[in-house]
């Protein structure tokens, strides 16, 4: 029962983050309440996980991770070079995949990070001539959406979790 009430929980985050994903696309701006909505859930999930498994060391390693990243991403949000959405949203994210999935998480982060670069870079190779140019403009600004590949990473990393194994 608390294991279906956390994979709920999990679920429900999906379009929380699909929504997150399309108004940093959109807008470059990522809400502390939608932030501070996904640390609910995910601290939910992984509080009925722990009592469920009697370990509390996956709630403890996604806390842990996710201190590591806002600690290390401080600085770049210091310097401009990243947005504070962005900031807290990576240091949500390991609360809310839970510390089994930061591995999962991270390759993904990487695959769609370097995907969400190349087509900020190369505009050209998306299809249509709107996007192209919205594209275009964002690296004109030299705005990357970073909360996109988050998102996605996240949203792919949970769709994993519910796969039986």
């Amino acid at each position: 029962m608390l294991l279906a009430a956390s994979l709920l929980l999990k679920g429900l985050a999906i379009p929380l983050l699909a929504r997150i994903a399309w108004l940093d696309f959109t807008t470059q701006k990522i809400s502390n309440q939608n932030v501070l909505l996904l640390l609910c859930l995910g601290l939910g999930s992984l509080q009925l996980l722990s009592v469920q498994s009697g370990s509390w060391r996956d709630m403890g390693l996604s806390a842990l991770a996710g201190l590591l990243l806002f600690v290390a991403l401080f600085p770049f949000w210091a310097m401009r070079k990243i947005g504070a959405g962005d900031v807290k949203l990576m240091a949500v994210v390991p609360l809310l995949i839970g510390g089994s999935g930061l591995v999962v998480f991270s390759v993904l982060l990487l695959v769609f990070a370097l995907a969400t670069a190349m087509v900020v870079k190369n505009p050209l190779m998306l299809p249509q001539g709107a996007f192209r140019l919205y594209i275009q403009h964002l690296d004109r600004k030299g705005v990357v959406p970073f909360g996109v590949p988050i998102s996605l990473a996240a949203i792919c990393t949970i769709v994993f979790k519910f796969i039986p194994t």
